[in-house]
Order: C-alpha cells, then sequence, then structure tokens
C-alpha cells in the first residue's frame, strides 16, 4: 500500500474517476494535469486501488500506460457506475 498517500476513498467514486482519467490520457502525468493533482498523488492512488482490487489495471512503460485485460473491464464497469452516479444526482435535483 502506498503509505505517502494521504488520500482514502470509502465508495469508490474518487478512485473511478482517477482510474478513468489515466485510462483517458494513457498517461499519468497528463491524467494528473487534469485532475489538477501531482503526478505522485495521481500514481499512489491507483497503486492503491490496484492493491484494494487485487490486480494490474495499467502496463507501465517510460512514457505511457496500456490498460491491461482487467483495466479494460473496468474501464467499462467505472464508466457506467459513474453514469449512473450522475443519473441518481439528477433524478433528485429535478
Amino acid at each position: 500500500m502506498c503509505y505517502n498517500c494521504l488520500w482514502k476513498d470509502k465508495n469508490g467514486i474518487v478512485s473511478a474517476e482517477v482510474f478513468l482519467a489515466a485510462a483517458r490520457e494513457e498517461n499519468f502525468t497528463h491524467a494528473a494535469e487534469q485532475l489538477h493533482i501531482t503526478q505522485p498523488t495521481l500514481s499512489c492512488r491507483i497503486a492503491d486501488f490496484e492493491e484494494k482490487l487485487g490486480v494490474k489495471l495499467f502496463t507501465r512503460s517510460n512514457h505511457n500506460i496500456i490498460l491491461t485485460e482487467d483495466g479494460r473491464l473496468l474501464k467499462r464497469r467505472a464508466q457506467e457506475i459513474l453514469n449512473l452516479a450522475e443519473k441518481t444526482k439528477q433524478d433528485f435535483l429535478t
């Protein structure tokens, strides 16, 4: 577990948002910039998320990241979860 990271996420929504940004950008530095956090913080969050799930989500290289098979499955599910959360929020606001 990455103990340098003070971030904790009880409901998984933040984890899903961080994961999806990294998956979209295919680069931790670019994803971190998009989320307005530091690259080490993003890397820590991804490492914690992978540890909690017990799977590797990305294959890492020097300049980019590639989703693993588990990562591709999670990308689809995470987007569904965020869409449902947003729809539920809108249902209560209208």
